[in-house]
């Protein structure tokens, strides 16, 4: 069996056999990712993209607050069918996309790509990459990488998964020529089991060359 086939298989019984209140993950109110997406000042129609979102409420949120063009992507169908299940009559204002972020081909550009505990799931260094490049590729000029991840003093493992861990400088070496540092901060997570997992937000901006300009 494939590494990527492994993976869905994995995302799919988890989601299938867990509830929110029973993973990692969840929050009630993912306020990094939205203090760091406010702080932007995007118009409502910008296009954001939350990679590996599952079934993760910052989609609410984004839709509470008037954003118009979002995209929700998961490896697991699974996660996506609770996220709209949820939102009921509002998940049609949202297009959802079922993928393994290696195999993604995107369609669009977007201001926004954000990930709040997808990357660190890259282990392999040339996976880390190319997932890099595509933000790179992806995103328009000016637009925005958001990406969440555990940091050095958090835990080495997720989901019975391997995980790499980050600190500000070691995700900043990460990024290719034109992804250029905004801000970083760390964050501690509280799980639904009463855990900390400390958890590291950084932000990105795609540079603007004369060319793009």
């Amino acid at each position: 069996m494939s590494s990527m086939n492994h993976a869905k298989q994995h995302w799919e019984k988890l989601y299938a056999t867990k509830e929110p209140h029973e993973v990692s993950w969840t929050q009630a109110r993912p306020a990094a990712s939205l203090s760091i997406i406010h702080s932007f000042a995007l118009p409502k129609q910008a296009p954001i993209l939350d990679v590996g979102g599952g079934d993760s409420r910052l989609v609410d949120y984004l839709l509470d607050e008037g954003y118009e063009n979002l995209t929700m992507l998961d490896i697991s169908a699974t996660a996506l069918a609770k996220a709209k299940y949820r939102l009921g009559e509002r998940s049609q204002r949202v297009r959802w996309i079922e993928a393994d972020i290696r195999e993604f081909v995107p369609d669009t550009q977007y201001a926004v790509w954000h990930d709040r505990a997808a990357f660190h799931f890259l282990t392999n260094a040339g996976e880390a990459d190319q997932y890099l490049h595509r933000v790179l590729t992806t995103l328009l000029p000016g637009g925005n990488l958001i990406l969440g991840t555990f940091s050095t003093s958090g835990p080495d493992r997720c989901s019975g998964l391997p995980v790499r861990r980050y600190c500000e400088q070691t995700l900043a070496a990460q990024m290719p020529a034109g992804l250029a540092k905004i801000d970083c901060l760390t964050q501690d997570h509280i799980t639904p089991f009463h855990a900390t997992q400390s958890f590291l937000f950084c932000s990105f901006r795609r540079e603007v060359s004369p060319l793009t300009a």
